[in-house]
């Protein structure tokens, strides 16, 4: 059965508020009612952006603000279709929830929990009437299913914004269980409960694992097709997550678990020993042997027995997953000294704080999936600098590409790492190439995104697909409506190549754009040339490319030499926002 998206997306524009009024609404939590022209329509540049929409009960604002007061140095640039998130050493990002929005009087609601020590703490504890306010968002909201027989709401402070908007607007009529986690009665708040709805404060300190992995199990949840949301410090949502998921059952499409905010450790866990200091500042590189000994215990199934079963020891541990205990026995030192597992007195054995972690399947894929085997593949960068081909290629013998063809699993994952095109194709889908092409025809792991922008627009050509058997079959699965697409290549107006060339050789991309000039005079080239400015690992973004390809980031002038090898002419680039750009090509 087809995927089906569980957001929606809203174009990116930056906009600029000015306080309005102040509310405390409790002694903790102050609502600070911002407005303006920011909220309207807004032209730069000659292009007029949509009025500000935040439709979604957890909608994003992502607030701007800088650590030495030049916030303008610190707003990403407006496109005409989106943002990008230029570097910035002084900027300082953070999300919020919408309490409210009026249209009509141009108004939105923030509320801000006083006894943080963050940029928006310190901004909103300081506000006051005619204060500017920096924004961008929300980039997307969250699509409940049609039909719910109930809901149940979890959060501690920080969520009380957006469970206060569900239960003010109800996008459902279902009875809504509510359970929030504060640090003292008096951040408790009148909400808007109706009959058959239940509600349960409990006092305890924030980002208290077990006090909210105790609650939540307290929690009757009732028959029927029910929804669980829960928002809360990260670490603290861990065992909310195993609970929900593992021992209830909840399908994933009936689950949505954010981390809202990150408690700082007390001590950095990779410091070295007696010193405060990073590796870094210690002149030191941190080891593998870690990462590769909680790698083999996720593979050999021990986090997951662990899970499904705590306290067992060592021994009956083994048993479960069927190796010799005292070759387990060898692991554990290491998973118990970085937080992977935890042993009691008696040998019993538990997860960790990063063990459970490793429940959240895209926090395991960075140990056993597809992002690993590409860093597992720079083992053998020295080889590969020397031979000038791919680190994967020195590693399997094939190339990525290859790979992805040949498993469909491997392309599936580069399709779910493409899905954050979706936040930025406004650009591609209000260009007039696309709007009057009545023929499409789409490659690359990025082509379900595209396909998703064109359904939300008014633009709706005919999509052709031009891929193998088991990519096809991944795309397949990731579209809404599969039905509606020929997948077969066949001629027309124009190509698009969303993030196919990201997992090829240069050679394998001149091949691609060679068979891509049978069937179109025009060809659109959708790729990352450079790194998001606010990721939070940019320093490797080309190394982790040139492990994929052999070849770092490509910038516009290398697409251009590829295109160029493959007849093509490069016509003009539009920029889509977040380092990624749509190159346009002619036929030569």
């Amino acid at each position: 059965m087809a995927a089906q998206r569980a957001y929606t997306t809203h174009p990116l524009v930056v906009r600029r508020v000015t306080v309005r009024r102040i509310h405390e609404v409790t002694p903790r939590m102050r609502r600070i009612v911002v407005g303006g022209d920011g909220l309207g329509s807004i032209t730069r540049d000659g292009v007029t952006h949509p009025p500000f929409a935040a439709p979604g009960f957890d909608d994003h604002l992502k607030l701007i603000f800088a650590a030495d007061g030049d916030v303008h140095a610190a707003l990403p640039a407006q496109l005409p279709h989106g943002i990008e998130w230029g570097p910035s050493e002084h900027r300082q990002a953070r999300d919020y929830t919408p309490r409210r929005f009026d249209p009509v009087a141009g108004e939105l609601d923030l509320d801000f929990v006083l006894h943080g020590d963050g940029p928006a703490a310190e901004w909103a504890s300081r506000a006051g009437v005619g204060d500017e306010l920096w924004f961008v968002g929300p980039k997307s909201s969250l699509k409940l299913p049609d039909e719910l027989d109930w809901i149940v709401l979890i959060g501690d402070e920080t969520a009380l914004p957006a469970i206060g908007r569900y239960l003010d607007e109800r996008p459902h009529d279902a009875p809504a269980h509510v359970l929030v986690t504060v640090s003292h009665d008096e951040a408790r708040q009148e909400l808007a409960l109706r009959d058959g709805d239940t509600i349960a404060w409990v006092v305890a300190e924030p980002g208290d694992a077990e006090a909210l992995d105790a609650a939540v199990r307290a929690v009757e949840l009732p028959d029927g097709d029910g929804y669980a949301w829960a928002a809360a410090e990260s670490r603290a949502l861990l065992p909310v997550r195993r609970y929900l998921q593992r021992e209830r059952g909840l399908a994933k499409d009936r689950v949505n678990i954010t981390g809202y905010w990150h408690r700082e450790s007390v001590a950095d866990a990779s410091a070295a020993p007696g010193s405060d200091k990073t590796p870094a500042e210690a002149g030191e590189i941190p080891s593998p042997l870690p990462w590769l000994v909680t790698r083999a215990a996720l593979q050999l199934g021990v986090i997951d027995a662990v899970a499904d079963a705590p306290g067992m020891p060592v021994e009956r541990l083994a048993e479960r997953v069927g190796v010799a205990s005292g070759t387990l026995a060898m692991l554990l030192p290491v998973l118990t000294a970085h937080g992977v597992l935890a042993e009691a007195a008696d040998g019993e054995l538990t997860l960790g704080p990063a063990g459970e972690e490793l429940l959240d399947e895209h926090e395991r894929e960075e140990l056993d999936g597809p992002e690993a085997d590409l860093l597992l593949a720079l083992g053998g960068l020295a080889s590969s600098i020397r031979a000038g081909e791919s680190p994967w290629r020195t590693a399997t013998g094939t190339t990525l590409a290859e790979s992805a063809r040949a498993e469909r699993e491997r392309f599936a994952h580069l399709v779910e790492e493409s899905e954050q095109l979706a936040f930025i194709l406004d650009g591609l889908v209000a260009d007039p190439l696309v709007q009057r092409a009545e023929t499409c025809l789409l490659t690359g792991p990025g082509a379900a995104s595209v396909v998703a922008a064109l359904e939300q627009s008014a633009v709706r050509p005919f999509l052709r697909v031009a891929e193998d058997d088991g990519p096809a079959a991944a795309l397949r699965d990731a579209v809404e409506h599969p039905e509606r697409l020929e997948w077969t290549a066949g001629p027309a107006d124009l190509a698009i190549a969303a993030r196919a060339l990201a997992h090829r050789t240069d050679g394998e991309c001149v091949e691609l754009l060679s068979d891509l000039a049978r069937w179109s005079e025009t060809a659109i080239v959708i790729e990352a040339s450079r790194p998001d400015g606010l990721g939070a690992h940019t320093a490797e973004a080309s190394l982790l490319a040139f492990a994929a390809t052999g070849s770092p980031l490509r910038e516009a002038s290398a697409i251009a030499a590829l295109a160029g090898a493959a007849g093509w002419r490069p016509a003009r680039v539009i920029p889509l926002g977040w380092g990624t750009e749509a190159t346009v090509l002619e036929r030569a």
